[in-house]
């Protein structure tokens, strides 16, 4: 008798030590971070994870495990501030190139295409940024990769990883190959991110086919205990009426996240499934209340999963597994730049960006290279990898060219309470060999203001790195009264600028965050005003043409979080220049100088300006300081009114470009304000600004309409803003009642819809 319970005992303790355990996680995008709860709350109780399974943001999750990341490391990773800049497509924090960086316009939707040497276009489904994300991935899984020589049984823990392959409509089981791929391939949700190739297939969202796959761990791995955790669910298990409309934007996401059966584990196995009803899949931001819902429910469901799972593995025995897995890691030093889909020329100007004649290369150098390479929107597509050379015991960096988007198409504009409406189109073509050439052209139409732009720029990446960029513009302003709910109607401001520049521009980045760029242009201006408050049919404006030379250099830095009403980073703008010009003047009917020979007149003068935004944020309320100083020896014009209108301005509110603010103007000056954002709820914020402005000579007008100065020191203006921001997917739409020290323009409310954008003129 005692050797038959002897015997049974020695059954029981090696049936429980031989029990093998996977858990299998479900798609769910934002909901997937669940997941990593749910493993905290295993190992801490001593369960023992032999095999991880997982679809697209559960195969994220499962494949960090199995790479020999703790539950901890994967949380405090999911937890990163550079996350979200991650999963909506922005270059990683510290890595933002200014080099590359556009000058802002009112576009809000950006088509990106492919046009082939036959004139045929095709259009890029894809509307998510994945460069940041897939250079995340490559990093974060090269050495686990590494270890396992590309063997997925060879990881910390076997993983398998669900895939979906679109053309034959079936689902992909990746077992082995480069980590990072394969995570990067589940979690590809179809017309959001572009699919990549593995093993020479597409590869989409493995959510399309099999998004909760015990069937794939049971069929892989043969486990004793399956524990399964399901985060896709369906929010609404009845149609919802009311919010369909809203709802229909997300519906691929819907569709893709079907509602798992929990009899897809088996009568053995374990089924958790964490209450996320109040979450969606887009809540990345709401990370912790989501793992520490896993870890809840999974907490819950614990003595259950330890009355079917005997086997135990201590915490310290995990941690030791983990570090002998961990220290076989290899020093990341990469051989060489690998790349395909690019000719010769194209090889040799993407190997200038990664120090071509320095090997090995630092991780560091291969990071910064990469971030400074799709800085510039051309090279966007380009997919990355790292593969391990047994041999060398080293690195290789692979870059590969996707269909590329040579072609741009941007769309944009603004509708505004008053006549200061006006559409936007852009259109970009690139052509890449030698160097790369960006052409551009961009129109405005509008009643109030007019332009087209045409330019050029060459990228070389000889010497450091430079650009070359002719450019030929024409602006028109026309400064009629303006139609403000609340407004002045006792003066009309009656001026029309014809604003023309022709030339060209060097560039050159200085670090991450500067660039340098040297000018010279060719101006041609031509502005029609009066000379008193009111216009007759019989008046004739004066008209004052600006022929000649600009010259400047000019350093710039910008990180602010949005092309207009920004909340966060900074923005400095500093430039000297140079201007060589001929006055003509032509008085019109309302002119004194009417009757008076006027002469062309040549003027010289230099001006430094310097331009300062910066943002510090605190939870919802987020502060900042915008300053605007120029100095100059600027001469005065012929007469009053073409003295200001070509002086230097301050404009430091949303609509002072649509105004001509007499008082807000001088050759020299320092001004300056405090904005305060209130954040009211996601994506609508509260601002409250004001500002002063002291010349430090004035522009007055004398009793013959003539220009004069003076440096009166109690003379100082403010201009403040109160109103409200929504940005939406349009562009801001912003209600405010603004004010200006400006008799024509002191009070006005302005409800506009869309980015108030304008480009500045020949001599600003």
């Amino acid at each position: 008798m005692r050797t038959l319970v002897f015997t049974l005992l020695i059954v029981v303790g090696w049936s429980a030590h031989a029990q093998k355990v996977a858990v299998v996680m479900s798609g769910g995008a934002a909901k997937g971070m669940a997941h990593i709860g749910m493993l905290k709350a295993l190992e801490e109780n001593e369960i023992p994870i032999d095999y991880v399974v997982g679809t697209s943001m559960g195969g994220i999750i499962a494949g960090c495990y199995a790479a020999g990341m703790s539950p901890d490391q994967i949380e405090e990773t999911m937890l990163e501030d550079n996350l979200l800049r991650w999963i909506n497509g922005q270059l990683e924090d510290g890595y933002n190139y200014y080099y590359n960086k556009n000058e802002n316009h009112p576009s809000f939707v950006k088509l990106n295409l492919s046009l082939d040497s036959t004139f045929n276009f095709n259009l890029n489904s894809s509307l998510g940024n994945d460069l940041s994300l897939n250079f995340a991935m490559a990093e974060k899984m090269a050495q686990p990769s590494a270890i396992a020589k590309g063997n997925f049984d060879s990881l910390f823990v076997p993983l398998r990883v669900v895939a979906a392959e679109i053309f034959t409509q079936h689902e992909v089981i990746l077992k082995s190959g480069v980590l990072g791929d394969a995570l990067r391939a589940t979690q590809t949700v179809p017309f959001f991110y572009n699919p990549i190739r593995v093993d020479g297939k597409y590869l989409f969202d493995g959510g399309v086919y099999n998004n909760f796959p015990v069937d794939v761990a049971q069929n892989e791995f043969q486990p004793d205990v399956v524990i399964g955790c399901n985060v896709s669910s369906k929010i609404y298990d009845e149609y919802p009426k009311d919010e369909d409309d809203k709802l229909i934007s997300r519906s691929l996401l819907y569709l893709l996240l079907d509602k798992s059966d929990p009899a897809d584990v088996p009568a053995s196995g374990i089924y958790i499934q964490p209450n996320l009803k109040a979450f969606s899949g887009f809540d990345f931001s709401k990370a912790k209340a989501l793992i520490d819902s896993g870890y809840a429910e999974t907490m819950r469901m614990m003595p259950e999963i330890k009355s079917k799972i005997m086997a135990r593995r201590t915490c310290e025995e995990v941690a030791q597994a983990r570090n002998r897995f961990n220290n076989r890691t290899n020093p990341f030093l990469v051989d060489n730049i690998v790349t395909s889909g690019f000719n010769g020329s194209q090889q040799r100007y993407i190997n200038k960006f990664f120090k071509s004649s320095k090997r090995p290369l630092y991780f560091s150098d291969v990071k910064s290279g990469y971030y400074r390479l799709v800085s510039e929107d051309y090279f966007k597509n380009i997919y990355p990898s790292f593969s391990f050379n047994q041999t060398s015991r080293r690195f290789n960096f692979q870059l590969a060219r996707r269909p590329s988007n040579n072609f741009q198409v941007d769309f944009g504009g603004v509708i505004a309470t008053r006549n200061i409406s006006n559409i936007f189109l852009g259109l970009n073509y690139y052509y890449f060999n030698r160097i790369l050439t960006h052409a551009s052209a961009s129109f405005y139409t509008g009643s109030f203001y007019k332009s087209a732009q045409v330019k050029a720029r060459l990228d070389f990446p000889n010497f450091g790195q430079f650009y070359i960029e002719p450019e030929a513009t024409f602006n028109n302003w026309n400064f009629i009264e303006g139609k403000d709910i609340i407004a002045n109607k006792a003066n009309s401001t009656i001026l029309d600028r014809i604003d023309r520049k022709v030339g060209v521009s060097m560039g050159i980045p200085v670090g991450k965050q500067l660039k340098v760029s040297l000018q010279a242009h060719y101006i041609n201006n031509n502005d029609q005003y009066i000379d008193s408050d009111v216009l007759v049919s019989t008046d004739t404006l004066d008209e004052l043409l600006l022929t000649g030379g600009r010259y400047g250099i000019h350093l710039a830095t910008n990180t602010l979080n949005r092309k207009q009403y920004a909340s966060v980073g900074k923005s400095y703008d500093f430039s000297i220049d140079w201007f060589d010009l001929n006055e003509e003047l032509k008085p019109g009917s309302t002119s004194l100088l009417r009757n008076v020979a006027v002469e062309d007149k040549r003027r010289n003068w230099v001006r430094a300006s310097l331009i300062m935004e910066q943002y510090f944020r605190r939870g919802f309320y987020s502060s900042g300081y915008y300053l605007h100083a120029t100095f100059s020896n600027q001469p005065l014009f012929g007469n009053y009114q073409g003295t200001i209108i070509n002086a230097p301005g301050f404009l430091p509110i949303q609509d002072s470009r649509t105004l001509f603010l007499q008082k807000f103007r001088a050759f020299n000056f320092v001004a300056g304000g405090w904005r305060n954002v209130f954040s009211v709820r996601k994506n609508l914020d509260f601002r409250l600004e004001g500002y002063l402005f002291k010349p430090l000579e004035a522009v007055v007008k004398g009793n013959a309409q003539d220009p004069t100065l003076t440096n009166e020191i109690t003379k100082i203006y403010f201009a403040g803003t109160a109103g409200f921001v929504l940005h939406s997917t349009i562009g801001p739409i912003s209600l405010s009642l603004n004010y200006y020290d400006d008799k024509k323009n002191q009070l006005g409310v302005l409800l506009h819809i869309g980015f108030l954008l304008f480009n500045k003129t020949s001599l600003e």
